[in-house]
Order: structure tokens, then sequence, then C-alpha cells
């Protein structure tokens, strides 16, 4: 096997220096029975490649993958097969890189519950494509923490996975979020969380900016980055503290409330963004903020679709995902939805939050995307990062722009876009196998046949087969 493996890597132009500390551990019996692909050299041949830069797709092309690594990318009939690869012909089908999911949790809520994923998230992360997830919070670090361990040492079936540690927030912090009031305790729990093997941290809304300054700091004296969902502080306030990314958008920044109190979070702000001017200076002015710092934006909007009334569509798959008696809360809390006085999103305030972000991007702003498996419980995780797919279209994204926000911008904010995040040649061989044409018809982003994670192929419809009915309960 070493033998032909070496004359592989010869025969593509790739060095063997490297070989044993690149070679991954034995896959484990959780891992091998979803797997369909595992060969030491794969060639896919006659596939449309989306590469995830944000150029046009290519037509009828040949990837080659060796050591899990994508070797060659060309023209069908330009690049050479090297003898005895497994050799799969892609014809009708697509290739995507994998998705890095920026707010992917591995916990789930509804209207009624919290539940730790730790079995079917994984599962649905990586069957749905996507490769690379940050936490962005969490419920359970050390459930987390040791979910890493077991994909990592390819045990589980998942995607890498950056912790983020717990909810960091102020005085009126719920249930599992830890509640910072001092800037010496914002240092204190940083170090902490560091010295566990988190690489994130977040801030939830009532944080003062005292706390959020000298969490910041001590964060990057870490390695740390930082993000936040905020609300007591403000976009540009968070930027100026030295934030490296924002979550969610529009429906989350405060920066447009005339009336907001210092390291309060105004009750009820999120309504009168049905009257704000997108186009106007002081939206410009947090993009300018947010793009002289380098601070990326988070696309959330599958999480908040859930609440504007009759979104998104009923999905079959969706509803056969979820145990029963999650199923039945998600319908019930959809169908409340418009009935008067329950808590929704306008129409009017969702449309700009799409335009919100089509308009960062196109000022410069770099703007990745995630699921978060939260609210009344419709966006599960992966479904919902394809969802946001076909959301980030809706806003005015070319499908080749939504998959590289999907793809290589999420890699670019986690700093490891030099290994994937893009269908390049060097980097990690994480493919999504789609049959049809998601460019075309973006509702095929669905059809996922194979998910190669560093060139292990698995099998999706297995994969999602295997947490039916499951999803909420465990």
């Amino acid at each position: 096997m070493r033998t032909y493996f070496a004359a592989a890597m010869v025969a593509l132009g790739l060095p063997l220096l490297g070989l044993a500390a690149q070679s991954r551990p034995e896959l484990g019996s959780r891992t091998k029975r979803f797997v369909t692909v595992e060969a030491p050299v794969v060639a896919l041949l006659h596939v449309r490649v989306v590469d995830g830069t944000g150029t046009a797709p290519m037509e009828d092309q040949t990837i080659v993958i060796a050591n899990g690594k994508i070797g060659a990318v060309g023209r069908t009939g330009t690049v050479t097969v090297p003898a005895g690869a497994k050799a799969i012909d892609l014809t009708g089908h697509t290739i995507l890189p994998g998705f890095v999911g920026l707010h992917d949790h591995t916990f789930y809520t509804t209207s009624n519950r919290a539940a730790q994923l730790d079995n079917s998230a994984p599962v649905l992360y990586l069957a749905s494509g996507v490769t690379t997830i940050r936490t962005t919070g969490s419920f359970s670090p050390y459930a987390e923490i040791n979910l890493k361990r077991a994909i990592d040492n390819w045990r589980y079936p998942g995607p890498r996975m950056y912790i983020t540690g717990p909810y960091l927030t102020g005085e009126t912090g719920m249930g599992e979020m830890q509640q910072l009031l001092t800037p010496e305790d914002a240092r204190r729990v940083v170090a902490y969380w560091a010295s566990e093997g988190a690489t994130w941290i977040k801030f939830y809304t009532t944080v003062s900016r005292a706390v959020m300054g000298a969490a910041i700091d001590e964060a990057h004296k870490h390695g740390l980055k930082v993000t936040g969902h905020l609300c007591s502080v403000s976009f540009r306030e968070a930027v100026g503290l030295g934030i490296d990314n924002l979550e969610h958008g529009l429906i989350t920044n405060t920066d447009y409330d005339a009336a907001k109190t210092p390291d309060l979070c105004p009750l009820g702000f999120e309504a009168k963004l049905a009257n704000l001017d997108i186009n106007s200076e002081g939206v410009k002015s947090t993009y300018r903020a947010m793009i002289d710092k380098k601070v990326a934006m988070t696309s959330t909007l599958a999480v908040f679709e859930l609440f504007v009334p009759n979104r998104p569509p009923l999905e079959q798959r969706v509803l056969d995902a979820m145990s029963p008696e999650v199923r039945t809360e998600y319908l019930t809390s959809r169908a409340r939805l418009s009935q008067p006085g329950a808590f929704a999103i306008p129409e009017v305030v969702f449309k700009k939050a799409l335009e919100f972000e089509y308009n960062f991007a196109k000022a410069g702003g770099l703007l990745a995307a995630g699921v978060d498996p939260t609210g009344n419980g419709g966006a599960l995780p992966g479904f919902g990062d394809q969802r946001n797919y076909e959301l980030l279209i809706e806003a005015g994204f070319t499908p080749v722009e939504a998959i590289q926000v999907m793809s290589a911008n999420g890699a670019k904010v986690l700093g490891t876009y030099d290994r994937y995040g893009s269908v390049s040649v060097g980097k990690f061989a994480d493919l999504i196998v789609i049959r049809g044409n998601p460019i075309a018809t973006p509702a095929d982003i669905r059809n996922v046949v194979t998910v190669f994670k560093e060139g292990i192929g698995f099998d999706s419809p297995m994969l999602i087969e295997s947490v039916k009915g499951v999803v909420g309960v465990r």
C-alpha cells in the first residue's frame, strides 16, 4: 500500500516528505460504516466544479485526490490519472468545496426545550456538506471538547470543530451562560477557556464595554479571537474595542437606536429597524468601521427566517429528522407566528436584514455564514446551512458568490484558508458531491450524494437516515 501510495504521489508531482506525519488514525467503527470511498488515490471524473473562489463553474473537470489532499484539478483528458486510482464518473454532478459553518452549534432548541445533540448534530452537518464548524457559543463546552477529540481521531463522523466555549454575558445572563461583571472576571475566564482548548470567545447580549474590552485584550494575548451576539454593545462600539467578528447582522445591531443607553440592551429596538434606511450614512459608517478593522460578519439568515410568518417552506426531510414531540413543538410554534401578539419578525425587517448583508459584502466586507440551529427548532444542523444558500441568493448574491460566502469566506475568518475552503491544489480534499446543478437550480443544494472530508468519502443519505427521528433528543 505504501509503495503504491508513494508512486501515486510522484505521478501527481506531490512531495513524499511528511507522508507518515500526514497519515490519519484508523477509522473507528462508528465512522467507517458511513464511508464509501477510502482509496489512497481517487479520481473524480467528468464533474462540474464550483471552486469557492468566486470564479465561474468549470465544466467536465477531473479532480485527483491523494493523501487526503487535492492533487490536481483540470479539464477531463488533460489531467493525468495515476494508474490504480479509484476512478468515479460523476457526469451530471457538481462538486463544491466543503462548507465552513461559522455559527453551527451542537446544541439545539425549540420553543420548549434545549438539547445537546452530540449524536445527531455532527452527523447532519457532515451529511449536508459542512466539513468545518465553529460552535459560536456552547451550553456544554466539555461535551463539545470531547466530541471534537472523537471526530479528530476519526472515531465519530462529523466536521472538524473550532470550540468557542460558553456564552459570556452580563447581569441578565440566562441558564448555562456565564456572567461576567468585572474586567478582572473577564480576564480570568478567558484565560481559563484558552487553557481548556477554546480558540474563540463569544459574548452575548448584556455584556458591558469594560468587560468586553478586557476580555478581547486577554483573548488576543492567548491567540484567541472574539465574536459576539450583541445588543448592550453596538457593532461600532465592539469594533472600537477590537472584536474580530460580529454575529447575525442587522437584527442584533443597536447602532441605529438613537435612544440607546450605553451598556444597556434597548428593549424592542428590532421593531424600529422597519423604518431604517439601509442606504443611510449611519449604516455605511458601520460598514466602514468593520471593513477598516477587518471585522467579519456572520450571516445566520436561516434562524431569523423561522420567525417570519409562513416561512420557510416546510420540508419533509426536516420533519422526518425531528423526534415526534419536537416536530409537534415546531409546527405549533410556527402556526402561532401568525396570531395577534406573537413574537415575530416582520417581512419588511427580514428583507432589510438580507439587504444589510448584501450591501456589507458589496462594500468590501468579509461575510461568512452559519445556521444557528436554535429559535423555534426549524433550522436543523446542516439542513439550515443549505437553506442559507437559497437565502443568500434571495439577498442578491449570485449562486457562485453564495458558495464563496459559505466556504472560502468562513475559512478566511478562521485563518485557515491555506488549508481548506476552496477546491484548490494542495488543500484538504473537503468536497461536496451533488447530483444536479445547484448553480442553475438552487434547490439542488439538498441533493448531496457524497461528502469528502480530507479525502474520505461519506455516504450522505446513509448519514441522514442514521439520525432520522432523533433530532431534539440526542
